[in-house]
């Protein structure tokens, strides 16, 4: 399956405008596994939840397929950052505590990153694949962006993106699965930076090169009028996935 690379186009720009996890993400992946060895992050950007793993973990293995996402990632003694796709990600057997896809796993040939995963994984080890849809705000700002979304850049979406509209409901997963808490991500942000966070969806990428122009500087404008006069927002963003336990 060849690579689609759809956030190389500006790698610091992704790396500066993408919002945060925190650790409390990691602890909820974590609490059913029993080892803290070894984590493995796979397309992992530039390395923004491995470094939160590498908290908890003795080491981690991060990888992802674009080397100029690699690039931008901050170096830390016990994590390992590789150049490598989902599906020819090399592992020792039965290495792994916890692996985790975070708002990538509908980018893979997943049937053959399942292979790479099980091989991996250690017996009771977990497999997590983790993501998150559109902002919340308010019901006006909502209301928007998901028109901007839909409207205004639907064409521009790679067909891959429905699987996160759908909170990946319809992907098989290759271990019984069970519930673990829910978490919800969240930020303080200006007008300046969600737009920011906007400009590195990959549809707007697509539409811009397709175009010639960018379509958010319009949009921008009428998102600032349902923004009104705050400063900051607090922006949510409520995340689903999918996690097992190898048997």
């Amino acid at each position: 399956m060849t690579f689609k690379d759809h956030f190389s186009r500006d790698s610091a720009a992704y790396r500066e405008n993408r919002p945060s996890y925190d650790i409390n993400l990691v602890d909820i992946l974590a609490a059913p596994v029993k080892g803290r060895d070894l984590a493995v992050d796979v397309g992992c950007g530039n390395g923004q939840f491995s470094r939160l793993l590498a908290r908890r973990f003795d080491h981690v293995i991060a990888a992802d397929g674009s080397a100029s996402q690699i690039a931008e990632s901050e170096a830390r003694p016990n994590i390992d950052y590789r150049v490598a796709t989902a599906e020819t990600l090399d592992l020792k057997p039965e290495c792994a505590d916890l692996i985790t896809v975070v708002q990538a796993a509908h980018w893979f040939d997943r049937d053959t990153f399942y292979k790479v995963a099980d091989k991996a994984l250690k017996p009771g080890g977990a497999l997590a694949l983790v993501g998150y849809g559109l902002t919340r705000i308010s019901p006006e700002i909502d209301a928007a962006i998901d028109d901007f979304y839909d409207r205004g850049i639907g064409k521009y979406w790679p067909p891959e993106r429905a699987h996160m509209d759908n909170a990946y409901a319809d992907f098989d997963f290759p271990y019984p699965e069970i519930t673990v808490d829910a978490y919800t991500m969240s930020v303080e942000w200006s007008f300046e930076q969600l737009r920011g966070y906007l400009n590195t969806w990959s549809a707007v990428g697509r539409a811009q090169k397709v175009l010639g122009f960018n379509p958010l500087d319009a949009f921008a404008a009428k998102l600032q009028e349902v923004w009104g006069g705050a400063r900051t927002r607090t922006i949510r963003w409520p995340m689903f996935m999918r996690y097992g336990l190898k048997p």
